[in-house]
């Protein structure tokens, strides 16, 4: 038992004569700051990075709603114009003009509905392949490099 008091006597002598002293207690309080101060300046960077994402998405939604608005404006002028509300008249009430005599067509065959779709499909293979220079090239500096030779 008096190991136990005599090591506890040494530690709090060694705490109060050599750990806390004027210099190391300046230094631990100058640390702390430090780590307070960093960790404040963490904080402020990592909030306004989220605060300046969220203001570019915002951006975002207030453009895509700018150019609905000017599109639908665009279109409520169509609708008010009279080359619609002529084109309209003729589709849905069977108006003509004077002079003019409506033709009726029958409506499609099968065949005719399908005609284009029996054709093949042509794709452009590119069957030169680049190696990995010349795609590191190209990347880079925009120059396409074919068996050594360099094209700009």
């Amino acid at each position: 038992m008096s190991g136990i008091k005599t090591r506890a006597r040494k530690t709090g002598y060694w705490i109060k004569h050599d750990l806390l002293i004027f210099d190391n207690v300046v230094l631990i309080i100058a640390f702390i700051f430090c780590l307070i101060w960093t960790w404040g300046s963490i904080s402020s960077m990592s909030r306004n990075w989220s605060l300046a994402q969220e203001l570019m998405n915002h951006q975002r939604e207030k453009a895509l709603l700018e150019l609905e608005v000017e599109t639908l404006e665009l279109e409520n002028d169509y609708y008010l114009s009279a080359e619609y509300q002529e084109l309209a008249a003729r589709k849905y009430q069977n108006k003509m003009l004077a002079g003019e005599t409506m033709v009726y067509l029958p409506a499609n065959s099968e065949q005719a509905k399908h005609k284009h779709d029996a054709r093949p499909t042509t794709t452009i293979k590119n069957t030169e392949e680049m190696s990995n220079f010349a795609q590191w090239m190209a990347f880079l500096f925009g120059i396409k490099t074919t068996y050594g030779k360099i094209e700009l």
